[in-house]
């Protein structure tokens, strides 16, 4: 796993960023980011779910538990979100919140 992936706070609130659209695919969606235009995959409706979870859960974590995704699970998804999180797919939930006041 990358050190990347590890640094990746699980256990802090995490958002789609608002700039981010999702179109949902039967290999799990792409998104896209208007503000970088780039393309995102993710490979799995598993991952989907996770994503489409964090607005609604504490963490990170509770959005892959809220998904179905197990503790022994977890190191797979942190490495996808961390992802996610390097290419402003995701963002942090203070710092979404922070902008927009």
């Amino acid at each position: 796993m990358s050190t990347k992936a590890l640094a990746f706070d699980l256990d802090a609130p995490w958002d789609l960023h608002p700039r981010v659209e999702i179109r949902p695919e039967r290999f799990g969606a792409l998104l896209y980011s208007f503000d970088t235009r780039r393309l995102s995959f993710l490979r799995s409706p598993e991952l989907l779910a996770v994503v489409q979870q964090l607005a609604n859960a504490a963490s990170a974590r509770a959005a892959c538990l809220a998904a179905g995704v197990g503790e022994a699970e977890l190191p797979p998804y942190r490495a996808a979100l961390a992802r996610l999180a390097e290419t402003d797919m995701i963002t942090a939930r203070a710092a979404h919140e922070q902008g927009s006041a």
